[in-house]
C-alpha cells in the first residue's frame, strides 16, 4: 500500500538559519506533525507499540524560504528496529528527498506477528535513504549522570526553559524544544575545535549537520529549566560527530540525548569541505573520555 501522507507545509522566512536555509529543528517540527497524523491514520499508539526508543534523522536536501513540503508515512517490518515507522519528507515542486526520519520501537517478542497483521495495510519496505548511515539503531545508555558527563569533558552549551509553546498535545517537551536547545548549543561546540566562527566566516563556511540521532530519557514538561552538556565524539575525512545530553536543570535529571554528524559546507558550491589534517586531529585530541 502506498505510503500515508501525513503533512502538507510551507517553510517560513524566519524558520531559516544563518546558512539561509531551513533550520533542523524546524524539520524535526514537521516530523512530530507528521507522526501523530500518521497515529490518528493507523492507530498506532505506545499502548500497542510501547514507547517510541529513537528517532533517526538524516538530512539529504536543502529546504528554502517558499518551499512547499508534503510528508509520507509507512511502517518498515524489515527496518532496523522490530518496529520501525518512517517519515519522508518532499519539497512538492520537484519532489526532492528534503529529510527522512525513522521511529524505531521495540514491542515484545510477542507482539510481532500481531503486529503484522494489525498494521500490514500501513507497511512498506525500508528506503534504502532512510536507514542509519553514521549513527548506530543501537539503544543508548541512558543512566548517565551529569557530573560523569562533565567528568568526561563535556561543557555546558546551553540553558533554557519548556515553555507552552514548546510542549505538545501529551504536555511534554517536544522533539523540536529539545532541537532548539542543541542547535542554539551546537556553535559552543563547534568553537571548541579550530573550526570557529571568525574561521569559518574568513573561508565562507557554513555548520550543517547531516545526520542525528535523538533518544528520550524521560519526559520534561511546562515550566521545567533544562540544561545541555555536550562534547566532541569522533571525526573522519569530511565529517566530524558530537553529542548533546539534555538534563532537567533542577534535580539533574537526564531528559534526552542526541547525536550528531556534521560537516562544513561551502556557501556558495552549497558543496561539503573535506576537513584539514590538522582540524581532525584537533577533534580527536579532545574527543569525550569513554
Amino acid at each position: 500500500m502506498p505510503a500515508f501522507e501525513t503533512l502538507f507545509s510551507f517553510v517560513n522566512c524566519w524558520e531559516c538559519d544563518e546558512n539561509d536555509h531551513l533550520n533542523v529543528q524546524f524539520y524535526l517540527a514537521r516530523f512530530e506533525e507528521a507522526d501523530r497524523q500518521f497515529r490518528l491514520m493507523t492507530g498506532l499508539s505506545d499502548a500497542v507499540a510501547g514507547a517510541r526508543r529513537a528517532r533517526h534523522i538524516r538530512y539529504h536536501a536543502e529546504l528554502y524560504a517558499g518551499d512547499t513540503l508534503m510528508a509520507t508515512s509507512h511502517i518498515a517490518f524489515d527496518g532496523p528496529y522490530m518496529l520501525t515507522v518512517v517519515h519522508e519528507l518532499r519539497r512538492t515542486v520537484d519532489g526532492v528527498l528534503a529529510a527522512t526520519a525513522i521511529d524505531g520501537y521495540a514491542p515484545s517478542d510477542g507482539m510481532a506477528r500481531e503486529l503484522r497483521r494489525r498494521f500490514q495495510e500501513a507497511s512498506a519496505p525500508m528506503p534504502d535513504k532512510a536507514q542509519p548511515r553514521s549513527l548506530s539503531s543501537a539503544p543508548e545508555a541512558t543512566g548517565v549522570t551529569a557530573r560523569q558527563v562533565e567528568a568526561a569533558g563535556a561543557n555546558v552549551v546551553h540553558r533554557a526553559t519548556v515553555l507552552p509553546r514548546n510542549t505538545g498535545p501529551d504536555g511534554r517537551a517536544d522533539d523540536a524544544f529539545a532541537l532548539a536547545c542543541f542547535t542554539e548549543g551546537a556553535p559552543h561546540v563547534w568553537n571548541r575545535t579550530p573550526m570557529t566562527d571568525a574561521w569559518l566566516t574568513k573561508r565562507g563556511l557554513g555548520r550543517v549537520a547531516v545526520e542525528m540521532k535523538l533518544v528520550w530519557a524521560s519526559p520534561l514538561k511546562q515550566g521545567e529549566p533544562v540544561l545541555t552538556l555536550s562534547g566532541l565524539t569522533g571525526a573522519s575525512r569530511t565529517t566530524f560527530t558530537f553529542r548533546h545530553y539534555l538534563y532537567e536543570a533542577r534535580t539533574h535529571r537526564l531528559a534526552a540525548i542526541c547525536d550528531v554528524v556534521a560537516l562544513t559546507m561551502n556557501l556558495e558550491s552549497r558543496k561539503a569541505v573535506p576537513l584539514q589534517e590538522e582540524i581532525r586531529s584537533a577533534i580527536l585530541k579532545g574527543l569525550l573520555k569513554r
